[in-house]
């Protein structure tokens, strides 16, 4: 029994909080197995390195900023019969990112934009990658407030290096020119290195309006949609269809 507490005690100092979660399982299936040595030990460290990247994955839902975790587990398809299932479930093998291509979601509300950008971005937390979702009007605003108080180069830098980038209601109201030549900073150095996931209630004809710069817009929707899979979403409010079936 002492030697039992002194173990436990040595996988806490050393944190090996998934290897210490699974010790007494690991113990009772040796014996019954009669498990040599070194397939026990392996088996413990696996269950470590299991541990340690589940919380690493974790992590990176909760740096994401989801707010509301979306999954593709929990998106119902018999809703959107319109939707590729296809063409979603490819997304979220997440090789878009390696090519620096976007993703652009359009369609009436409550058609489930947000809904896949979140559960695309929540693949991609699963792959390892940093992802960062804002809803737009909200990022400018931080923005604003950022270059005030002095922290601006530090928001961008993490804006224009992560991995994913997911803008939601994109072009939802009109900005002005300093919040322009914000996304423009961002877009063009993202431009075919890094991936940008935007969801829009307006079609894309009609983002230049948002704009106060013609020619400002044109670079920043030129960059958007190059390169960049353009899914529309059709139909009847899945909220209401929901509301419905329940």
């Amino acid at each position: 029994m002492q030697h039992h507490t002194e173990l436990v005690d040595q996988l806490r100092k050393l944190k090996l909080s998934g290897l210490l979660n699974t010790l007494e399982s690991r113990i009772l299936e040796s014996q019954h197995n009669q498990l040599d040595y070194r397939t026990f030990l392996s088996l413990l460290l696996q269950d470590e390195l299991e541990a340690r990247q589940q919380r690493k994955i974790q992590k990176r839902i909760k740096d994401a900023r989801f707010a509301v975790e979306q999954t593709l587990e929990s998106y119902d398809f018999t809703l959107a019969p319109h939707v590729n299932r296809t063409q979603i479930r490819e997304l979220a093998t997440c090789d878009f990112l390696h090519k620096g291509h976007g993703v652009i979601f359009v369609g009436p509300p409550g058609t489930g934009k947000t809904h896949l950008a979140k559960a695309i971005g929540h693949q991609a937390c699963r792959r390892d990658y940093s992802v960062l979702f804002y809803k737009f009007h909200q990022l400018l605003l931080q923005m604003s407030r950022a270059d005030l108080d002095g922290t601006l180069d530090r928001l961008m830098k993490k804006l224009i290096h992560c991995d994913l980038l997911i803008l939601d209601d994109f072009a939802f109201k009109k900005i002005d020119q300093p919040q322009s030549e914000y996304l423009y900073s961002i877009v063009d150095a993202r431009y075919g290195a890094k991936s940008i996931i935007l969801t829009s209630n307006r079609d894309m004809s009609d983002w230049m309006n948002i704009f106060p710069d013609p020619v400002i817009a044109g670079a920043i929707l030129d960059r958007l949609a190059h390169q960049a899979f353009q899914i529309q979403l059709k139909g009847e409010s899945m909220r209401k269809k929901l509301a419905q079936k329940k």
